[in-house]
């Protein structure tokens, strides 16, 4: 019995320090798992922008890209976020909509900044896209709804050409698991607070257009596929009542209004 009792204790200690020395080992490092799926992202997004470049078009006049870059250049700077990393791409759609793709790919539709009544509006929305490119949010959604093994298909040129079409719809026009939207709406908030961009118009943006929406359901993108604005603008109001936020204007009044009436004129 007392043999059988130490057999017993000397395999749950054997047990336990397999245990703990496999714990101790970093298999993501030993199976390069983080190397693969960057890898993976860079040729995934690169073909993804290369396939939608194909179908839309792109506004490339420095009139129109200039003014919305130089918001984009402002969060950035202030948010120590590397602006050469982010591939700024301005589409003609009246779409009210922008989405990021892998290897910071960031869409943006015309049609957003058309329904956007002022700058900070547009800050709140590509501060959000932004959040979901710095947590990593868009790799994991493709890889949790796709799988990791899909992606690298694609990443070889061996992926199905309806499935990689069916995986860029996937990116604009599906929402983010609630918790991913509330952290990148969370982080965006953050980033216009240390760019001295009011947050206030952007939980008004989410309000507004989730009542639009009701009326243009095939337009309002950016809405209907991030749902619960209304609570999401009321989350975000509630979050800065008691901060300060010192409010500069990166475009001028007139500079907006010129943007605004350059792209009606493209129309």
């Amino acid at each position: 019995m007392r043999k059988l009792l130490f057999e017993l204790l000397l395999f749950v200690a054997l047990l336990g320090s397999v245990w703990f020395i496999l714990s101790k080992i970093d298999w993501m490092t030993l199976f390069k798992v983080d190397q693969t799926t960057q890898n993976v992202e860079e040729k995934v997004g690169d073909l993804f922008w290369k396939l939608m470049k194909r179908s839309e078009k792109e506004i490339t006049s420095p009139a129109l890209v200039s003014p919305v870059d130089s918001l984009l250049i402002q969060i950035c700077i202030k948010n120590n976020i590397d602006r050469t990393k982010i591939k700024f791409h301005f589409i003609q759609k009246d779409e009210i909509n922008a989405f990021a793709l892998p290897n910071n790919h960031l869409i943006v539709y015309s049609g957003l900044i058309d329904a956007c009544e002022n700058e900070s509006e547009l800050c709140g929305v590509l501060s959000h896209e932004l959040a979901h490119m710095e947590m990593d949010h868009i790799m994991n959604k493709l890889v949790k709804d796709f799988g990791l093994s899909a992606l690298i298909s694609m990443s070889t040129g061996n992926g199905n050409s309806e499935l990689i079409k069916e995986t860029i719809k996937h990116l604009s026009s599906t929402a983010y698991d609630r918790s991913l939207e509330s952290e990148a709406d969370m982080t965006a908030v953050e980033y216009l607070i240390k760019a001295n961009i009011d947050p206030e118009p952007f939980a008004n943006f989410l309000h507004r257009l989730s009542n639009r929406d009701k009326n243009l359901p095939s337009q309002v993108y950016w809405i209907s596929t991030h749902p619960d604005s209304k609570e999401r603008a009321a989350k975000i109001i509630e979050t800065i009542k008691n901060r300060t936020v010192l409010k500069i204007p990166v475009l001028s009044q007139s500079g907006w209004a010129l943007l605004k009436k350059r792209l009606k004129e493209r129309q």
